[in-house]
């Protein structure tokens, strides 16, 4: 089973592909781990991104399907693959296909992670984490249970990521808009588009997530 997870920042797609991970036997692809983790490696591929990353520019399409495809190579056990991140383009989107058809392997599902955005900017934005263990805290639906001391490691001081600003969602959510919500159709005329609520509880997407590939997978009658 081979999928993509698609969704603005803060959709909730990391949580899921893990989970989608742990449940099927897939390997999670998330493109930015892949690409540090290459570049780290010290491969021909890595000191390419490394280059690229230096100079400050966005790494090339090419070199996005390359990464690709050699993870794939290497899946071994893996029952196939989610992918977290790509594509982000139409090009991309039909390289990747074009990747896939080389090694007799296609897409099962495209799954969009839809929401709020007014909601998901609220929900970003209130973010916080304890500087010292890392516990994730909300302004308004998940404070410390004492004021100003971590519950676990009793801390007293926070961190708010710069990603989490509301002026940097409503940035990051606008390039979404511009340059990966028009590969929606795309999958969509092919018939690989489905979609769940971001807004409900994580287990929530979760089940509706698996309730879309357990009616997909059963054998269809007439």
């Amino acid at each position: 089973m081979n999928l993509i997870l698609l969704g603005p920042p803060g959709a909730g797609k990391g949580t899921q592909a893990k989970r989608l991970e742990d449940r099927h036997g897939l390997e999670q692809l998330a493109t930015g781990d892949m690409l540090r983790a290459e570049r780290e490696s010290g491969s021909e591929l890595g000191r390419r991104v490394q280059a690229v990353m230096d100079a400050g520019r966005l790494v090339s399409d090419e070199i996005m399907i390359a990464l690709i495809a050699q993870r794939i190579d290497r899946l071994g056990d893996a029952k196939g693959f989610v992918l977290d991140g790509f594509p982000r383009t139409v090009p991309q989107a039909e390289a990747l296909d074009a990747m896939l058809a080389q090694r007799g392997l296609k897409l099962d599902f495209v799954i969009e992670i839809t929401v709020d955005e007014a909601a998901l900017i609220d929900r970003i934005s209130g973010r916080f984490t304890c500087s010292s263990c890392g516990a994730s805290y909300h302004e308004r639906y998940n404070r410390p249970k004492v004021e100003g001391a971590c519950d676990f490691c009793g801390a007293a001081q926070f961190v708010h990521r710069a990603d989490d600003r509301p002026e940097t969602v409503r940035a990051r959510l606008a390039a979404y808009h511009a340059q990966t919500a028009p590969i929606l159709p795309y999958y969509r005329a092919r018939g690989l588009l489905r979609a769940v609520d971001g807004m409900a509880a994580p287990d929530q997407v979760t089940r509706a997530i698996e309730a879309l590939l357990a009616q997909s997978a059963a054998p269809s009658h007439g």
